[in-house]
């Protein structure tokens, strides 16, 4: 089924994205189009820019994921590609943080697939779990994956087998590498954030984070924080040098489930059950823009080159089931 797109003025619907031409705490955030792009039979779990910010990914429970190219501009006609192959629900997926073309799926199916997004090919790594979250290291030369069983998995790229499996006895969620690739992160459900020594894993930090357990976690570009969400609907932000915490954002009232910095470091977005996308200014903790949703958001992400947010959430229909063409889109908001 071929994708297509619709554009509109004002708030986003289920699945959006934002750009802004200015980056100025008080730039103007309100004229704002959006453009909404219909592919999945279900709805989608995780959207993803690659490196150049030119293609975005999309996974989905209809066990499919979509590469959109796009026009950050919002000049030309958005062009998709289906990836067809798991057999179980794509819950995340990420970009070759070195190639443009190429993204990794983690589904429920026990595997994990690196696609050619020129040509829909694909390379498998059978692992152990039905897979929820996945990341590169970000020189690109390993992938880590956590399951539903708590169990992480290094990828070696180019072999394509698992390096390293470890088991923990509670809840894992979100896993990411700092930036320069010698600390790993894990949130966890005891609302603590485990930092541990790359490649070791001998040495960790347990960060006290919240209150109750953590979800997600994104990595600031510019390598001076990283901000972590939590089901006390709190997220909160900490030097990545010193692992300390340095403030909270508060806006949001559910669990917090997706987070991500814009590509300079200004803003960040984040949201939850709640019926908006919080945007804030990472130096003063000001909220500066809020952007309406119908649903509640299962990914936030910003464009790694322009202030372009792609977002995706849990859309119904008229009948309260998942919406079928007409589910699962994204959406792209320009400013005017």
């Amino acid at each position: 089924m071929e994708g297509r797109e619709e554009e509109r003025k004002g708030g986003g619907g289920g699945g959006a994205a934002a750009t802004a031409g200015a980056t100025t705490p008080g730039m103007n955030l309100k004229n704002l189009v959006s453009r909404e792009y219909y592919g999945h039979k279900k709805k989608v779990h995780s959207v993803a820019w690659n490196c150049l910010g030119t293609k975005l990914a999309s996974g989905s429970i209809d066990h499919t994921a979509r590469i959109w190219s796009i026009d950050p501009h919002g000049h030309s006609k958005v062009k998709d590609i289906e990836l067809r192959g798991h057999t179980d629900s794509v819950d995340q997926l990420c970009w070759d943080p070195k190639h443009p073309d190429t993204v990794a799926t983690a589904a429920a199916d026990k595997t994990i697939r690196l696609w050619d997004a020129r040509s829909g090919k694909c390379q498998v790594v059978e692992l152990s779990g039905e897979n929820i979250n996945i990341t590169y290291k970000p020189d690109g030369t390993e992938i880590a994956v956590g399951n539903k069983e708590d169990e992480l998995t290094i990828v070696d790229v180019k072999m394509l087998k698992a390096t390293v499996k470890q088991k923990f006895h509670y809840e894992i969620n979100e896993i990411a590498w700092k930036k320069t690739g010698e600390l790993f992160f894990i949130t966890t459900g005891l609302g603590q954030v485990e930092v541990f020594k790359y490649p070791n894993f001998k040495e960790s930090y347990k960060l006290g984070a919240h209150t109750a357990g953590c979800y997600c976690i994104a990595m600031d570009p510019l390598d001076r924080y990283f901000a972590v969400g939590s089901a006390d609907s709190l997220v909160s932000l900490w030097n990545v040098n010193e692992l300390l915490c340095v403030k909270t954002f508060t806006k949001l009232e559910w669990p917090v489930r997706t987070v991500s910095f814009n590509h300079t470091g200004e803003f960040i977005a984040y949201a939850s059950e709640d019926p908006f996308i919080d945007i804030a200014n990472v130096q003063t903790g000001r909220s500066i823009h809020q952007i309406p949703c119908k649903a509640a958001m299962n990914s936030v992400e910003w464009n790694p080159k322009y202030n372009l947010l792609a977002y995706a959430g849990d859309d119904k229909n008229k009948y309260q089931t998942d919406e079928g063409v007409f589910s699962g889109y994204l959406a792209l908001k320009a400013h005017n």
